[in-house]
């Protein structure tokens, strides 16, 4: 389910990592900001009503009294949500003292639902007279000597808390987020310059695989220096394997010539029905051999180092020739603009093109058309070779039949029959097609495409 691109897997990994470790760092400061700041807020309430405890006073008739300053202006501004009260807990006790921001009386939860603790004190909730939500801390307190107890309550804003916590989150997830899209972009331009020699190293590979270099060339990371010495190594080796597969093909071909040159000579000069029987059955294994040497010689290179044949010079070249070879036939060419290269041996190309004109130039009338074009819009790189003639041309039931090797479908012209056979055999080895049509001309149209390289 992985896109096969390493880069993206690991710049992803890292990404979704990084986003992880943020939302952790995230929830991890604004869980402990939170409690740090209701920690605060509870010990200035609690400050509070300590301050407040201690500026109230009783009289002898039992009045309250008293006029405490708890040093914060929200507790005289209306309706501020915060408020203090103190209030009668015992009798003998009357009056009632509050802030002037309490303008509405806030009820006391009954002490059955919130009870006080051992130090007759408590903490709830509450709403507050503009609906804001309120922090009470509430104690009762014994004033004097005869055991006369006042209810004190302090109340604090805990909306305007949320409101300072909620903005503390906004600016914390704005700085990591910053944070984290520097990261992931610098964790990115890392990865990608650490994956640059690999790069390197497919760069270097696609030019030995043009031909333009014999091997991996350049200093690499020590972790990427071993590939490119095995990949050295490698190619070296399949040289060797091409080189050594034509030097068996060459010596099997020389060590062949000499006894079927023989053979051949004796059954001509035997004379007779026997004569003309081996003369033919050396001349029929002479030709067999030379055809699987060429096939065998084109498979012993084809997985090997690709090699790179410029088109346009070769074919212009071989068109000279054979028009000399053949002045009473036109032979017209068309080349396109830029050049070509096909992937593999000059030898070879030269084997296809040459059986293909020959071919083409000997049924002929007047006229053969040779053109060369690049095909564009497809996956692989690709160039079409088109030879035609005026001739009569093959039918399309049999082309499949001339094909074939020592297939000849008209004795009367001199030849082999292994002309189109060794085309097609070179043609499939090298992973291209080959198509006989009928030609605009009237003639055979022969159509070769193959690899090139950009």
């Amino acid at each position: 389910m992985w896109p096969r691109s390493l880069t993206f897997r690991v710049i992803a990994f890292s990404t979704v990592w990084a986003i992880l470790t943020l939302i952790v760092i995230f929830t991890l400061i604004t869980t402990l900001y939170r409690q740090a700041s209701e920690r605060g807020f509870d010990s200035l309430l609690s400050a509070h009503l300590f301050n407040l405890i201690g500026s109230i006073g009783i009289s002898d008739a039992g009045a309250l009294t008293g006029a405490p300053d708890l040093g914060d202006l929200r507790f005289s501004e209306p309706n501020s949500g915060w408020y203090w009260s103190v209030e009668p807990a015992s009798e003998g006790v009357h009056g009632d003292l509050h802030s002037s921001s309490m303008t509405k009386t806030i009820p006391s939860p009954d002490v059955a639902d919130e009870p006080f603790n051992a130090n007759f004190q408590r903490s709830y909730s509450a709403q507050g007279i503009n609906g804001e939500e309120l922090v009470v801390f509430e104690s009762e307190f014994v004033l004097d000597a005869k055991n006369r107890a006042a209810r004190f309550r302090v109340m604090g804003n805990k909306s305007e808390l949320d409101q300072e916590i909620a903005t503390f989150q906004r600016r914390l997830l704005t700085y990591l987020s910053l944070f984290g899209v520097g990261m992931i972009a610098i964790n990115a331009i890392a990865i990608l310059l650490g994956l640059q020699p690999l790069r390197r190293v497919r760069n270097a590979l696609a030019m030995v695989r043009e031909g333009t270099a014999h091997r991996l060339d350049g200093r690499f990371p020590a972790e990427i220096e071993p590939l490119a010495n095995e990949t050295n190594a490698l190619i070296e080796n399949n040289k060797r394997i091409v080189e050594r597969s034509r030097t068996q093909v060459g010596n099997l071909a020389h060590s062949l010539k000499t006894p079927l040159a023989v053979l051949l000579n004796e059954g001509r000069a035997l004379g007779g029905p026997k004569g003309q029987l081996i003369a033919d059955q050396a001349a029929s294994m002479q030709k067999q051999v030379e055809h699987y040497l060429q096939r065998a010689r084109v498979a012993a290179q084809r997985d090997s180092v690709v090699y790179r044949t410029p088109v346009t010079p070769l074919m212009q070249r071989m068109v000279r020739v054979l028009q000399k070879l053949n002045p009473q036939t036109s032979l017209s060419l068309s080349l396109p603009a830029t050049e070509i290269l096909f992937a593999g041996e000059r030898e070879d190309l030269e084997e296809l093109l040459g059986n293909l004109l020959e071919n083409a130039m000997k049924w002929a009338k007047s006229a053969v058309l040779v053109s060369v074009m690049p095909l564009d819009g497809m996956d692989d790189s690709l160039f079409e070779i088109s030879i035609e003639d005026d001739g009569p041309g093959i039918p399309e039931d049999k082309a499949r039949e001339a094909l074939k090797r020592g297939r000849r479908l008209d004795e009367t012209k001199p030849g082999t029959g292994l002309g189109l056979a060794i085309v097609a055999d070179l043609v499939n080895e090298y992973g291209g097609i080959l198509a006989l049509e009928r030609s605009s001309m009237g003639g055979l149209k022969a159509v070769v495409r193959l690899r090139s390289l950009q």
